[in-house]
């Protein structure tokens, strides 16, 4: 028996006293307060199936709409409302109510330049107090929307910053107000951010934006609330979709090479991506260019990954021309896993082109040196504990916590050790970091290449071994970015001292 199977019977076993006492609780049908519709184990058990819905699908990639810069050069001046929203979704059905910036899902894409100063006026029209958190940018940490600076219904906070030098990266923003992050990111709130330098060696290819989403709809076309399973395991849908869109079609020429941003802005699925009829290389990572492009076959991208790919099209007879996400088992206890591969979207030819040139090389990174401080991070799961099931080196986040002291410039190697029976993936605020090993089935292996990073899987019963430098001073969260562990506890801070 391998590592994870152990630990999911450990788990299972240890999950059998809680679900005796949910059952013992559903069978109080007076008891007041008590979601009865909530307590079905299988986070889609009482979910209509996608094709009954009739939601159209096929239809043309949407593009992400722009948000307006309002600001001269050198600048980015815009506004963000997050607000409830109801846009026609299903067809003879009622209008589906969202929570969106802007009223677009997603929402407004935030394009910029390496050196600009962003200034983004945000007003919170929710009932539930919000923030913008600027995921993996570097912004001081009074601006980066933790849980700390909550923007309370009804108000306004501007959130204003610098974008330094090598800083260009697909980068995305969300909420993060504590308990709340997850609803407010499954009811739609979640926009891209793109940071672009004038150097960018891959400026002459076409590029596609794809912005990858869970959307899950009862029977009446109104998004679902959340299953006990759907807190246990994360919160999963009927539809992935790309851009809103499902099952969309993408243009791509014979012979020609596109660069695809890809954000994984779902709250807990981690997507196996293929695109099996065509040539593709990695060339970015959550911070941006690698050194070289790298031929890849498949692609990993868990909760709040990004990557950049460059396809080339090939349309190989025999084989499906789509985005595919492949069967992946990430440990669910309580939520079927997914046993099948899914098609994202349909690669459909258009013709041919010549093939454009793909650099050798796309940019220096160099290597953070011997780390000034070692720490372990451990994430573990207590099943026989509803309140604190999901823990960080075995406490739950607490707001007056401060759970390790840094330096601002000081090198920090972290070990990211897997005691859960599914996979967390780790996010930190403020910095990216580079993996330095990693074990596979307990064995340890060196990363085989640089990158800069501020999400990695940790699988179940694995190890991950990071460095990163924070430049600026103040707290700093880290946690597991499925989002449903994070508003349960699995979150932490750091508190980064000049």
């Amino acid at each position: 028996m391998d590592r994870r199977h152990f630990l999911q019977w450990s788990s299972a076993l240890a999950l059998m006293p809680v679900l005796a006492s949910k059952s013992r609780a559903e069978g109080m049908a007076d008891m007041p307060g008590m979601d009865h519709a909530a307590m079905d184990h299988g986070a889609s058990a009482s979910m209509p199936a996608a094709e009954s819905l009739g939601l159209p699908r096929g239809l043309p990639l949407p593009a992400l709409s722009m948000l307006a810069n309002q600001g001269g050069s050198g600048q980015f001046v815009g506004q963000l409302q997050a607000a409830p929203v109801s846009l026609p979704l299903l067809p003879g059905k009622p209008a589906t109510t969202f929570w969106a910036y802007n009223g677009q899902i997603p929402g407004p894409a935030i394009v910029a330049w390496e050196g600009d100063e962003v200034d983004i006026a945000f007003a919170n029209k929710l009932q539930q107090p919000s923030t913008i958190h600027w995921h993996g940018m570097p912004v001081p940490a009074e601006q980066d929307g933790n849980p700390h600076n909550p923007v309370l219904p009804g108000q306004q906070h501007a959130y204003r910053f610098r974008l330094p030098p090598g800083s260009a990266a697909s980068y995305w923003y969300h909420p993060h107000p504590h308990g709340h992050t997850a609803q407010q990111a499954y009811m739609g709130l979640a926009g891209v951010f793109v940071v672009k330098s004038r150097n960018d060696p891959l400026a002459h290819l076409p590029e596609q934006w794809l912005v990858l989403s869970d959307l899950k709809l009862d029977a009446h076309g109104q998004i679902a609330d959340s299953s006990a399973a759907d807190r246990h395991d994360g919160r999963e849908g009927q539809f992935v979709l790309v851009n809103g869109g499902w099952q969309p079609v993408i243009t791509l020429a014979q012979g020609e090479r596109q660069r695809w941003r890809i954000w994984n802005a779902s709250s807990a699925r981690i997507l196996k991506l293929a695109l099996p009829a065509h040539e593709v290389q990695l060339v970015g990572t959550d911070g941006g260019l690698i050194g070289a492009p790298r031929h890849i076959d498949t692609l990993l991208l868990s909760p709040g990954e990004r990557a950049e790919i460059v396809v080339t099209g090939r349309f190989a007879t025999g084989q499906p021309s789509a985005l595919q996400s492949l069967p992946y088992n990430r440990g669910k206890a309580m939520s079927p896993e997914q046993g099948e591969t899914l098609t994202l979207a349909t690669i459909r030819q258009a013709g041919s082109k010549a093939t454009a040139m793909l650099p050798d090389k796309l940019r220096d990174i160099t290597a953070l040196g011997e780390p000034a401080v070692k720490r372990v991070v451990q994430f573990s799961e207590n099943m026989a504990n509803p309140a604190a099931m999901f823990l960080i080196n075995g406490k739950k986040f607490d707001m007056n916590r401060v759970d390790f002291t840094g330096k601002v410039g000081q090198i920090e190697e972290w070990d990211i050790v897997s005691q859960a029976h599914m996979d967390h993936p780790f996010h930190i605020h403020g910095t990216q970091f580079q993996v330095i090993a990693r074990t596979d089935d307990g064995v340890w292996q060196t990363e085989p290449f640089l990158a800069w990073r501020d999400v990695v899987n940790i699988p179940a019963g694995e190890t991950v071994r990071l460095r990163f430098v924070q430049t600026m001073p103040g707290l700093r969260m880290f946690h597991c970015h499925i989002l449903e562990h994070e508003d349960a506890g699995m979150m932490a801070m750091l508190d980064v001292r000049t």
